[in-house]
């Protein structure tokens, strides 16, 4: 099945990352300066639950 997350902000970054981490197909549907930064530094989740 692919995924695609609508947004990578707080909420549909989160869980496009850890369906990801579970290894599932996830595309990001992003604007494009939000795509330059993550380009550029990437996805990460901090905080509880994170691993």
């Amino acid at each position: 099945m692919k995924i695609l997350v609508v947004g990578a902000g707080a909420t549909g970054g989160y869980f496009g990352a850890r369906l990801a981490q579970a290894g599932k197909d996830v595309t990001f549907l992003v604007r494009p300066r939000r795509a330059a930064a993550l380009r550029e530094r990437g996805l990460r989740i901090t905080g509880l639950g994170a691993q």
